[in-house]
């Protein structure tokens, strides 16, 4: 008769990126560039808006807050992952696995609803241009970031304590390189349906209110573009929302790569390659995105570059 035994686990072992030991210190450089370049571009990107009169409207005030989320939020995965790397073992303790999802959890959703917060700013930029300054007033934004912020760290608990009730008793080894719901939930030796249905109301009622959002701003915005007659006036109100739109794309396209498969082992190597670009590669493209795409951001880069200079 098998009896499993019943001592809740209380360290985790995460797989990681690789056990090939050749590969591993390639990889340590490569995403500690990456992370290196995340740090100083949204710091850069803060620090920019922050000091530059001429970015401080809606737009900004909300990328400023999108910048912070992104440096929190690759923080929570990649110096763990970095550390991993060089570590003959990759353990985790049962508190700071807790702690890593719950944050990852909530960071995560404040991104999406931050962008959907970008998308209805957009929408009031280019639909109702006379009405702009009105609507979006600074405390409007403030509310939208605060809310956003509430409902992501509310929802978080939810996900974080559903997953945490669960019992570990068997193998400790996490398939992964941090704390996710799917590997969690693969270890448990308990029933998983009640984490199940928690945390798939949850995420799906975040991310479709979220993709909503975007979804119907940007067929106002494509309707109102639309009727403009010049080439140069079209052109110019597309570029104002087109680097929110890429960002967006990249994030959802990414989280529904790694989510939206079915569960299997031969699928696993692709769920840890689209998790590791939306946890570590998103967070440093996006102020890069808005930096090359956004002709008001490189003259405010180049006034700061020939200040500096001179």
């Amino acid at each position: 008769m098998n009896i499993k035994n019943k001592t809740q686990v209380t360290v985790f072992e995460f797989s990681g990126l690789t056990d090939d030991k050749l590969v591993a210190p390639f990889l340590f450089v490569l995403f500690l560039m990456v992370y290196i370049v995340t740090v100083l571009g949204n710091i850069g990107m803060m620090a920019m808006v922050h000091i530059s009169p001429t970015l401080h409207t809606p737009m900004y005030y909300l990328l400023r807050y999108l910048s912070m989320v992104d440096l929190f939020y690759s923080s929570v995965v990649t110096p763990k992952m970095l550390s991993d790397l060089l570590s003959e073992r990759k353990l985790i303790t049962f508190m700071g696995c807790t702690l890593q999802f719950y944050f990852f959890c909530a960071l995560a959703a404040t991104e999406i609803l931050v962008l959907s917060d970008m998308a209805y700013d957009r929408y009031v930029a280019i639909c109702h241009p006379l009405h702009y300054v009105s609507v979006m007033t600074n405390r409007k934004c403030f509310s939208l970031v605060i809310l956003s912020f509430f409902i992501a760290f509310v929802q978080s608990v939810a996900n974080t304590s559903s997953l945490f009730s669960l019992e570990f008793c068997d193998s400790n080894l996490i398939d992964h390189f941090y704390c996710d719901i799917p590997p969690l939930a693969r270890l448990s030796c308990s029933e998983t349906r009640t984490c199940t249905i928690v945390t798939l109301f949850f995420g799906s009622s975040c991310c479709l209110c979220s993709m909503t959002i975007l979804l119907v701003s940007y067929i106002f915005i494509m309707n109102s573009v639309l009727r403009i007659n010049s080439a140069a006036g079209r052109r110019k109100a597309f570029s104002t929302c087109s680097s929110h739109l890429m960002c967006a794309t990249i994030f959802y396209v990414a989280i529904f790569c790694s989510y939206l498969h079915p569960s299997s082992s031969i699928l696993k190597t692709q769920e840890k390659v689209s998790s590791l670009f939306y946890t570590v590669v998103t967070p440093m493209l996006n102020p890069l995105i808005y930096s090359l795409r956004n002709q008001e951001v490189k003259q405010v880069i180049l006034r700061l570059l020939q200040k500096s200079f001179h």
